[in-house]
Formats: structure tokens, sequence, C-alpha cells
């Protein structure tokens, strides 16, 4: 699970400069003008081999009555909520300004680790930046987003935290966490309720009725099981309350935290492309997952239709060409008890651990009968491979140069992995490594 890192300070102090910096986007619109970003906006990012995701929030302004104003702060409100670590941007340009010492009491609330960034030091020189200790929230570190100056000093900080927020997150073992993901009103809820035998979640035909991701454990055949139901994830063009917003939030770390994941649609409208884009970040986290197509009673049930629309899904969702599909009726219960059969099988799989002797047998029977390209007239060799750990799946393969592998044969492997052994459900990842390395 990335840590999630938010960036948090009065508005116009290069919060959103600072974010596409890092993250080598520009997914956060930079402006002058106060206010410009007013919802969080994710990307992942990299440093050193340590990979996060940015949280870019709107300015906050913590004493305005403003209704816009109010808005934009209760949508950092709530990154500062779930995030691990946070990222006090002030500006060092202006120096310091009454409304840092607002946000600054209130982060020092929060209980999380705060790291005070003193932005716009585009010159190199840092001698204001000793008036910020006056915040009372720990060293300023001097950066100059725009220029990239210390920002690498600036990410060794953020990442010193990551092995420690690792040793800090307990979850039982022994109890399966399955996320309840979708659009709003495909069923998630009625799904959730059927499965635990009595209405937990607030079911209404009004789309975005429930709010909140919801955990409720349960027991079944024996089995310790946590039921994570979520908010439907909007398009973007159709949020715009900030419980929306918070949704969505609430809806992405479902996904992070869950064993296995139920992406819901609704078998009436069919898959749509938001569905195409729920299923992107459910794949993108490396989580198994099983396309629950709902509301099948209220379509005509033969095998014919049910080939056809099988057929639909795994075209529309060809990057996801592992998953499993399930039919079911949250309204009358048609094979919800039989969902948990395939819940079942798709965790196993993900659980699978190959021996190394057999894996090194099937891929080098793969390779005999498909050896892999030379590049540039240079041989490529595959020496032996290990799988390093589960959930999902990932493999090892140490070869003489992991830069001339081509994306084509390593999808090649992949499906012999796949014909050789049941990873259906679950994706798999293959990592291609120099013999040298060590880790």
């Amino acid at each position: 699970m990335k840590p999630l890192v938010a960036i948090v300070g009065r508005p116009n102090v290069g919060k959103s400069t600072f974010f596409n910096k890092v993250s080598k986007t520009r997914s956060a619109i930079v402006n002058n003008t106060p206010g410009v970003t007013r919802d969080r906006v994710y990307a992942d990012a990299d440093w050193l081999g340590y990979k996060f995701t940015l949280i870019d929030t709107g300015g906050i302004e913590m004493k305005s009555d403003d209704l816009m104003w109010r808005e934009i702060r209760k949508q950092a409100e709530i990154a500062v909520e779930l995030c691990d670590i946070i990222l006090f941007m002030v500006d060092g340009k202006i120096g310091i300004n009454p409304g840092d010492y607002d946000v600054a009491d209130y982060l020092r609330k929060s209980g999380k680790p705060v790291i005070l960034v003193v932005n716009k030091l585009d010159d190199g020189k840092d001698d204001g930046i000793y008036d910020f200790y006056n915040l009372n929230i720990g060293a300023p570190h001097g950066i100059s987003s725009e220029h990239s100056l210390g920002l690498g000093d600036l990410l060794d900080e953020i990442v010193a935290f990551f092995p420690d927020l690792e040793r800090n997150i307990e979850e039982d073992p022994n109890i399966t966490k399955i996320a309840i993901v979708g659009k709003p009103n495909a069923g998630k809820s009625s799904l959730l309720n059927k499965i635990l035998g009595y209405e937990r979640a607030i079911v209404t035909d009004i789309p975005g009725t429930t709010r909140d991701a919801i955990d409720t454990p349960f027991e079944r055949d024996g089995k310790r099981y946590m039921l994570i139901d979520t908010a439907g994830i909007r398009k973007k063009s159709k949020v715009s309350e900030d419980v929306e917003y918070y949704s969505v939030v609430r809806s992405i770390s479902a996904i992070r935290r869950a064993d296995i994941v139920l992406i819901v649609i609704d078998g009436v409208e069919m898959i749509s492309e938001q569905d195409t884009k729920i299923c992107g970040l459910v794949h993108d986290a490396g989580k198994p997952s099983i396309v629950v197509v709902n509301k099948w009673d209220a379509v005509e049930k033969n095998p014919a239709i049910t080939f056809e629309v099988t057929q639909k899904i795994l075209k529309e969702l060809k990057f996801m060409d592992y998953l499993k599909i399930a039919f079911v009726s949250a309204l009358t219960g048609k094979n919800v008890d039989k969902l948990f059969d395939t819940i079942h099988e798709v965790f196993d799989n993900s659980s699978r651990r190959i021996a190394t002797g057999l894996l090194n047998d099937i891929i080098g029977d793969a390779i005999m009968l498909n050896p892999p390209p030379t590049d540039e007239g240079k041989p490529v060799r595959i020496y032996y491979s290990t799988q390093v750990s589960t959930n999902p799946p990932v493999f090892v393969f140490f070869v003489n140069n992991p830069e001339r592998v081509h994306f084509s044969y390593i999808r090649y492997l992949e499906n012999q992995l796949r014909k050789a052994f049941q990873f259906e459900g679950t994706p798999i990842k293959l990592i291609m490594r120099s013999q040298d390395q060590k880790e």
C-alpha cells in the first residue's frame, strides 16, 4: 500500500508546481490566482525506488467564511485525515503570513508527521528561512519547485518516514478484506446487505446515498471477512459536493486496503467508460478482482445473452484479460452464495506460491519453444526466475540485460505462466533484473 503524502498550505504558495514537478505530470493547474486548485489531485511518484502517492490540495484560508473557501478547506481537511505524511508548504519569498500560523495550529493537532517546506527560494538563498521556526512545527526545508532546487533533500526526508509507516500497519491476517466498488446506484449496498442478511447500508434509487466507506466484519462457513462498502465513484464532471470528493478518496483507500475487490456494474446499463476507469484503478493497485454484473434478474437470461455480455466485458477490459466475471442479482439473491466460491478461488490464486524448481522448468520449456529475440544482434539470456511475493504474485527474472527484454516477450512469459498455473482473477507482475543485482 503506497503511502499518501498531502501537500497543504495557504493559497498560491506553489503547491501545484511542486506536485507537477515531483509527479512528472501536469495534472494540477498552476495559476497565480488563489483558489485555482479546489479539489484534490492525485498522482503516483517515485523517489529512489520508494513509491508513494501525492495529493495536491486547494489553499487553506482557515478563518474565511466565504462559501468557496469553506469548501476548499473541507477538501484539504479530508486529505489531511487520510494521508500518512503532510507537507506544509509556505512562501519563502514573502515570509510568514498570519494565515500560516492558523494552518500550523491545525496541522499540529492532526497527529500526523508534518514536514515544513519553504518554497519559492528561487535564488538559492535561504537567509529568511529561519523565521519559519516561529511556526513551531519543525525544521523548515528550503526549496524552489520552479527551479528544482532542494527537491532531492526534501524527498529524502519524505521517504525516511516510509519504513516506520510500514511497521505501524497492523492488519489481522486471518480476516479477508473485500472492497465493493463501482458507479453510484450499481447496487453495491444492496449486494452488501444480501451478503450480510440484513440492511447494514442504506439502499435507495438516489445515486450517492452511501457517502463513506463502511467496514462490516462478519463470519461465513468458519471464515472471517471484512466487507468494505464504498460510495460510488462518479465521473469528475459530475462531482460537485465535498462529500462526493470524500467518497472518491474513500473508494480509492478501500481498494488499497482490500485483499480482493468486487467491481459492481449495472447489468441493465452494462459496462461504461466510468466502469472501465474504476477497473483501471483496481488493476493499477495490483488487486485480485471480480467483475460482478448485478441486476441480472432484469435482463433476459439465456446462455446466448450471458456469452454476449461476457465477450463485451472482456473486449472493454482487455488490459484485465485475467478477470473473473460473476452474474448476480442482489435484489433476489440469485448467485450471491456462489459468489463466495469465486471469491475464494480468486484469493487463492492471488496467494499462490510456485516452487522455484517447478517455475524454472516451465520457463525453460517456454524459452526452448520461443527463445527471446536478439536486440541489435545482441542475445538476450534468461538465467533463472523466482517468485518473490504473493497478493499479487510477483516473479523476478535474472537476465544478462534487462533493458533488452522486449515487453512483448515479457507478455509471452506471463501467458505461459498463466497457462501452467491458475492465476485467473489476479494480476501477476514480472520483473526483469540483472544477474548482478542482489535486490
